[in-house]
């Protein structure tokens, strides 16, 4: 279900509404990104400052140290702010979808409001940001194994995009069943995957919440009662 649902996306992810969406969630998420740099900066600079280095470091320092942890950051929690900030507007890529391949259920669902949109990635950067504090150890400790933090990444990410998806086209549509754990965590790991690969990393977010339409709509026995 995972793999054909990922191809029938693929091409929905060139759709006018896909792209504008796109740019949108692409451009929030880097500003967001951008706006950690500074602040870690500025942060860091009264950290100096304060120590009485400023003077000394002639601000090289901890603009190098800004750029790392921003840098390594944004490695760590890419895929994840990304699914969350799409979900600021995930309604229209989800509605542009099941208008295309969906009708009848684009005909019946529940529009979201942007509060709730809000709400939902706002549940969904807190989650992100707790579970990647939690597993940090673990990563660092595992740094040792070579593939052992990459592997547990892709875990946590599996998880974290997994419920983000689900959460961004199942409300629109409260009266089918919820996906599944196991299938959720199937499709979270598919969304990391393309997350990795260049270029694909940048339709990703797009081409995930297309992905988790069709296996929302896709499933036998999908309707209570």
């Amino acid at each position: 279900m995972i793999l054909s649902a990922a191809l029938r996306a693929f091409p929905q992810i060139f759709h006018p509404t896909a792209r504008a969406v796109l740019f949108k969630s692409l451009a929030l998420t880097l500003v967001l990104f951008t706006g950690l740099g500074f602040g870690l900066w500025a942060g860091l600079h009264w950290f100096f400052a304060w120590i009485g280095w400023a003077s000394t470091t002639g601000g090289f320092v901890e603009a190098a140290a800004a750029f790392v942890i921003t840098l390594a950051t944004t490695w760590l929690l890419f895929r994840a702010v990304a699914i969350a900030v799409l979900g600021l507007f995930g309604d229209q890529i989800v509605e542009a979808v099941e208008r295309e391949s969906y009708p009848a259920a684009a005909a019946v669902a529940r529009h979201v409001p942007f509060t709730r949109s809000m709400a939902l990635a706002a549940r969904s950067i807190l989650r992100t940001v707790g579970w990647n504090l939690v597993a940090l150890p673990f990563y660092i400790a595992l740094l040792v194994t070579g593939v052992g933090t990459i592997a547990l990444l892709l875990a946590v990410n599996a998880y974290l995009l997994g419920r983000d998806l689900a959460d961004m086209v199942e409300a629109r549509h409260p009266d089918l069943h919820a996906i599944p754990k196991g299938t959720r965590m199937a499709m979270g790991f598919a969304s990391a995957l393309l997350f990795l690969v260049p270029v694909a990393n940048l339709l990703a977010p797009i081409w995930s919440a297309a992905m988790a339409v069709h296996i929302l709509h896709g499933r036998k026995g999908k309707t209570h009662g």
